[in-house]
C-alpha cells in the first residue's frame, strides 16, 4: 500500500516534468506504424517512479539488519542506474540504440558478480549453492562452484527478458506484478518453518522478510500501471524493465525457486527465446521465422490490436503464474 500511495503521489508531478523537458525515447523505426505515429513523444524513464516506490517503502516497513534486503535493494539500484544510463543515452542520441550492448553486459554481469558475493560471504543461507527441482519432494542438486554462473545466468537473463518483453503498453508490468505476487507468497512460506514444514520445501531462515520488498514491487507496479496502461502516458524505459527483472532474478535465487521464475515467468522466457530463434535463423538460412522479434511485434504485424495482444499475454501470465504456485503443493 505504501509503494502505491508513493507512485500515485509522485507520478503525475514527474511525468508532467518528463513531459515538459522533453524526456522521450525514440520508438523503433523499422517497428509497427502505429508505433511511430502514436508513440511518439510519450516520456520514458518511468521506471524512476516504479523504484522509488520500491526503495521508499522497503525502507520504511522492512527489517533492516537482514542482508537478504540489502542485496535486493543493490540489485534493483543497480541495475536501475545501468538502465538510466541507457535511456539518457538514448534520449541524448534520439535513437534506439543506448548503451552499447557489450557495455550493458558488463555491466550486468559486474552487478551480478557483486549480489552473489554479498550472498556468499555475508549471508547464512545453508541452501544457497543447492538447486531444487519442482514438483519433487527431494530432488536437490548441489551445484558448488557451478553456482556462480548459474546465479549469472539467471540475474542477467531475466533482467533482458523483461527488458524485451516491455514493448507495448503496460504489457511488461502486468506480468512483473504476478511474477512479484507470487514470490510475495513463495518467500513467506519459504521462511516460515510450519509452512515449509507442511509444504514439505525447504526451510530458510530469514527469507519471509523478502515478501515486504516484493509487496513493495506490487504496489509500485499497480500504481504505475494507473499511467502505463494503454495509452501509456510514460514508458518504463530500461531504467524499470532491467530494475525489475534483476530484482526478481535476485529473489527467486534466494528463496531457491530459480526453475518456478522460469515458470511464472514463462511471458518473459517465451519473448526471449522468440528473439534468439529469429537472430539464428536470420544467420544461418537467411530468412525469420517471425514477422518481427519480439513475438508481441509479430502478431502485432499480423493484425492484432494492440490492447488484445496485451491482454491475451497477460492472460497467459496469470495462467503461468497459478502453474508456478502449484509447484508448493504438487510435489
Amino acid at each position: 500500500m505504501t509503494s502505491l500511495i508513493i507512485v500515485f503521489v509522485i507520478g503525475a508531478p514527474l511525468i508532467k516534468i518528463f513531459s515538459e523537458k522533453m524526456i522521450t525515447g525514440p520508438i523503433r523505426q523499422d517497428g509497427p506504424i502505429d508505433h511511430i505515429v502514436k508513440k511518439t513523444g510519450t516520456p520514458t524513464m518511468g521506471g524512476v517512479i516504479i523504484i522509488l516506490g520500491i526503495v521508499l517503502s522497503t525502507l520504511l516497513w522492512a527489517d533492516l539488519r537482514n542482508i537478504y534486503v540489502w542485496t535486493l535493494l543493490f540489485v534493483s539500484l543497480s541495475l536501475g542506474g545501468l538502465g538510466l544510463t541507457d535511456d539518457i543515452l538514448k534520449i541524448k542520441y534520439k535513437n534506439s540504440t543506448g548503451l552499447k550492448s557489450i557495455y550493458k553486459f558488463t555491466g550486468q554481469l559486474i552487478i551480478g558478480v557483486l549480489a552473489l558475493f554479498i550472498l556468499i560471504e555475508y549471508s547464512d543461507h545453508e541452501y544457497l549453492f543447492d538447486l531444487y527441482i519442482p514438483f519433487f519432494k527431494n530432488l536437490v542438486l548441489h551445484m558448488g562452484l557451478f553456482f556462480i554462473p548459474f546465479g549469472l545466468f539467471v540475474i542477467i537473463g531475466a533482467s533482458n527478458a523483461v527488458n524485451l518483453t516491455d514493448g507495448l503498453d503496460g504489457l511488461a508490468t502486468v506480468p512483473v506484478m504476478l511474477v512479484a505476487l507470487s514470490f510475495t507468497l513463495i518467500s513467506y512460506v519459504v521462511g516460515n518453518t510450519i509452512f515449509s514444514e507442511y509444504l514439505q520445501i525447504q526451510y530458510i531462515p530469514d527469507v519471509g522478510e523478502l515478501s515486504i520488498f516484493c509487496g513493495s514491487v506490487v504496489g509500485a507496479c499497480l500504481g504505475f500501471l494507473w499511467y502505463n496502461a494503454p495509452p501509456a502516458k510514460i514508458f518504463m524505459g530500461d531504467t524499470g524493465s532491467l530494475s525489475l527483472g534483476g530484482s526478481l532474478a535476485a529473489i527467486a535465487i534466494i528463496v531457491k525457486h530459480e526453475i518456478v521464475l522460469a515458470i511464472i515467468g514463462g511471458l518473459f522466457v517465451l519473448e526471449t527465446v522468440s528473439v534468439i530463434i529469429q537472430v539464428i535463423s536470420f544467420k544461418l538460412t537467411g530468412k525469420r521465422i517471425f514477422k518481427m522479434a519480439p513475438i508481441h511485434h509479430h502478431f502485432e504485424k499480423k493484425g492484432w490490436a494492440e490492447s488484445t495482444i496485451v491482454i491475451r499475454f497477460w492472460i497467459i501470465a496469470i495462467i503461468l503464474a497459478l502453474v508456478g504456485l502449484a509447484t508448493l503443493k504438487l510435489r
